[in-house]
């Protein structure tokens, strides 16, 4: 992440060493190491939310197509059951003469 390599970690722990003194250090680097893995840990769930909230929104297309389609076939079924309450067997144009009573709906 920061491309830090083996010598810069050891001239930072002498500096350190000579700052805080042999008694603080350890205590110090306990905070820092508990820190960044509390910031690691914060970046990955905020990572994996994001993630979550863009598949959720990638599937909500597919979804209102499909639902486009479902509406679709349920009108056309309406329309053929309306077909087949206006048909009459003596009347060989009754299937496609609109029903005087039909609204059109």
């Amino acid at each position: 992440m920061f491309d830090v390599g083996f010598a810069e970690i050891l001239l930072l722990s002498l500096v350190g060493l000579l700052v805080l003194g042999p008694e603080r250090l350890p205590r110090v680097a306990r905070t820092l190491g508990g820190l960044t893995r509390k910031a690691r840990s914060s970046w990955l769930n905020l990572k994996r939310s994001i993630d979550a909230e863009m598949r959720a929104e990638d599937l909500k297309e597919p979804l209102k197509h499909f639902e486009n389609e479902i509406k679709s076939t349920v009108d056309e079924v309406k329309s053929g059951v309306d077909s087949i309450r206006n048909f009459d067997p003596l009347d060989p144009d009754s299937a496609t003469k609109p029903d005087a009573t039909d609204d059109g709906n």
